[in-house]
């Protein structure tokens, strides 16, 4: 219950380890520490805001637009005894008013949120974080220089309101906003392990996923699954990690990328 593809250490790990590998991942790279606050935008069920509260020992904001979503990750939050230190709230991005965070994350999200806004996105996180604070964006986009012309099977069946840009996209628009660009990590080999996974969990639960939607929309996840492995090995589309920090003060990353805090 987690959105995006996980992080392999290894083809042999399990989804569930990889995809707590990719929680740990984009802690280590927000260099999240014991009393930071962290906005998570687009919070899903909850995953990375429990990891981050569990491991690091932050306290956190996440929101997304489902009720039903923000219903689960409260009582996930519940179940692992952070309701003090993790909120929920059903809400835009651009609704939050109570900055500044300290860190800030987004994953699986801006492909929603449209190109002509991408300027607008950048800048409200911007403008929620302190000075000197991190943000992460991690988003798919796309390797070719233009989009499909018209519907695609994704656009009509799949994310209707979903856009791919270049990474270039998202980094004009941090950098316009006042965030400066540190880090850009292509993790594209991590996402047809991931979406074969599902696949796989999805074949297992075939029954189960029918009775709970219809045959028509098992069938059309089953091959939105395995054609957009197949665009991922073939570098028709990617994944990036892209990290920002606020000007107006030291952001506080080491020297060396890969250092320990």
């Amino acid at each position: 219950m987690t959105y995006s593809r996980a992080y392999f250490a290894s083809p042999a790990d399990t989804l569930e380890t990889a995809q707590e590998q990719k929680h740990e991942l984009v802690s280590r790279k927000l260099r999240l520490v014991a009393g930071d606050r962290l906005l998570d935008t687009g919070c899903g069920w909850g995953s990375m805001l429990i990891h981050a509260a569990t491991h690091h020992g932050v306290r956190g904001v996440g929101v997304t637009l489902s009720e039903p979503q923000a219903e689960l990750a409260r009582e996930r939050i519940r179940e692992a005894g952070l309701s003090k230190r993790l909120e929920v709230r059903v809400a835009d991005y651009r609704e939050i008013r109570d900055g500044p965070f300290d860190k800030a994350v987004s994953i699986g999200m801006y492909e929603h949120v449209g190109a002509s806004q991408l300027s607008r996105y950048a800048g409200t996180v911007r403008g929620l974080l302190r000075p000197g604070g991190l943000f992460l964006n991690h988003g798919i986009a796309r390797l070719m220089s233009t989009g499909p012309r018209g519907d695609t099977f994704i656009s009509r069946y799949i994310f209707p309101d979903g856009e791919l840009h270049p990474v270039a996209a998202i980094i004009e628009s941090m950098q316009n906003a006042g965030l400066e660009v540190r880090d850009v990590e292509s993790l594209r080999e991590h996402y047809p392990l991931t979406l074969r996974r599902w696949a796989a969990n999805l074949k297992a639960h075939r029954a189960e996923a029918i009775a709970t939607s219809s045959s028509e929309r098992e069938r059309a996840w089953r091959l939105y699954m395995l054609g957009s492995a197949q665009a991922f090995e073939a570098g028709e589309i990617t994944v990036y990690q892209v990290l920002a920090a606020r000007d107006g003060a030291p952001h506080g990353l080491p020297l060396q990328r890969g250092a320990a805090r």
